[in-house]
């Protein structure tokens, strides 16, 4: 039965198929401009059809016109000079036959409505022999690629935005459709929370509370009937979902697993729906992440909200010589997952050094690459000094935000025992100024501690 199938599937695209499809790529303009999108010359098979199309394509991104036949006649005795003699028979013959009009396309427009398919198998087969090779090298992450690429060939039939056909679109109320933040002082300047396709960045130092926040982003969607998918490259998944219990209940993280029943009638009401996947860090890349929502997505999961936790931790699909590239490239994948998607996406990204105590924590103080947060629609840092985690004080900085105000500080309450984040009123006081503040307290106390020790050497 697979023989059947294979022979009549060569039969169809064989070469009285492949003839008459380059005769239409001559001699049809419109049809050669829709093709011309997904046909590689390499999917013919035989070498003198190659050599038509091949000139065809080269004078067209050349000139930017279709080349008459007197034209292409002239281009192929130049070309046919370098060419085997056999080559030069085939090539003259098939010229020849459809110059003298000795036969013609049969079923012109069934020839158009196939030819994508067949642009579509002979794709799928050059990527299955690609494959092969990279079986070896276990670069499956690559292979899923290039047979996801293979197997979308033809799919994108957006032309574009039209500014006068699309005018309402400007204009739609629900555009953006936010995701609440659950803070309202944020949501006023972010007119709504994140918007769908739109990327934010949580910036803090190892145990500032990266981790926490998007735990408490991720909740407030929840609470909101929306649907989450939690990605955690760090925290073991079952960590992840009792941080959960924590915050959507009240109830403080050590007492949760004595308070099972009270956490299940807290949580068994809530509409929106929580998946949390675990990952080991670099271990999955962005195309894992895509695979696993489009098998959500078959499930007719709706994907509204997706957590990385956290993007410094995905693995490049491309490795690099410079770390500086991969995070870069990682960060400009994640924002690209979020606009396919339709989803907001929230992920993380650590410090550097010099934000491990600061007072406000600036984007200069992202680690490894500034460049990464340059896709991101908001970013806001986490800020907790030693003595802020003793009082369960801290401030959030705001330092982009697209859709509004960015440069502000707020100060904030964070009690890491129920995973509860309250964003209190707006400081009156600039990042700038409470940095300076901060640096002529440090300033002051070292002097006094210079001081002290000066009377005790002279006592």
């Amino acid at each position: 039965m697979s023989f059947i199938n294979e022979k009549a599937s060569f039969e169809k695209y064989g070469t009285k198929f492949q003839e008459n499809l380059v005769q239409l790529i001559l001699d049809d303009r419109a049809f050669c401009d829709q093709i011309s999108e997904v046909l590689d010359t390499n999917f013919l098979e035989l070498k003198y059809l190659r050599l038509f199309v091949d000139k065809v394509f080269e004078y067209r991104k050349k000139y930017g016109t279709h080349p008459s036949r007197d034209t292409l006649t002239t281009i192929l005795r130049t070309e046919l000079d370098k060419e085997n003699e056999l080559l030069q028979k085939q090539t003259r013959e098939y010229f020849a036959r459809i110059s003298a009009n000795e036969f013609s396309v049969d079923g012109e427009q069934h020839i158009k409505d196939i030819s994508l398919d067949f642009c579509k198998k002979q794709k799928l087969k050059e990527a299955m022999i690609k494959s092969v090779g990279l079986i070896q090298n276990s670069s499956y992450d690559e292979i899923s690629k290039i047979i996801n690429d293979a197997l979308k060939l033809g799919t994108d039939n957006n032309h574009g935005y039209d500014f006068i056909l699309d005018f309402e679109k400007r204009f739609h109320l629900m555009a953006r459709n936010p995701v609440t933040t659950g803070w309202e002082l944020i949501d006023n300047i972010t007119k709504g929370g994140l918007g769908r396709g739109e990327l934010g960045v949580v910036i803090a130092p190892t145990g500032a509370g990266k981790s926490m926040a998007l735990v408490h982003l991720g909740a407030q969607a929840l609470l909101q009937g929306l649907n989450v998918v939690h990605y955690t490259l760090e925290l073991q998944d079952k960590v992840v979902a009792l941080r959960y219990d924590s915050c959507l209940t009240g109830i403080p993280i050590s007492n949760v697993k004595d308070q099972k029943e009270i956490v299940w009638n807290g949580i068994k009401d809530i509409k929106g729906k929580l998946i949390v996947k675990e990952y080991p860090t670099k271990s999955a890349t962005t195309n894992t992440i895509k695979h696993h929502l489009e098998k959500l997505k078959r499930k007719d999961f709706k994907i509204d909200l997706v957590i990385v936790d956290y993007g410094d931790l995905i693995r490049p699909i491309n490795a690099q010589k410079e770390k500086r590239i991969e995070l870069e490239s990682i960060y400009e994948e994640l924002r690209a997952l979020a606009q396919t998607y339709n989803c907001v996406l929230w992920t993380a990204s650590q410090t550097n050094r010099s934000g491990l105590n600061a007072e406000v924590i600036t984007m200069e103080s992202i680690s490894e690459a500034f460049n990464k947060c340059f896709v991101a629609d908001l970013i806001f840092t986490v800020s907790r000094t030693i003595k802020d985690k003793n009082t369960n004080e801290g401030r959030i900085f705001v330092a982009k935000n697209r859709n509004g105000p960015d440069g502000l500080v707020y100060p904030i309450f964070m009690d890491t025992s129920n995973v509860k984040i309250k964003v209190l009123s707006q400081s009156t006081e600039t990042a700038t100024e409470i940095i300076d503040k901060a640096t002529k307290r440090q300033e002051a106390n070292l002097k006094k501690k210079y001081s002290d020790y000066k009377k005790e050497k002279t006592q």
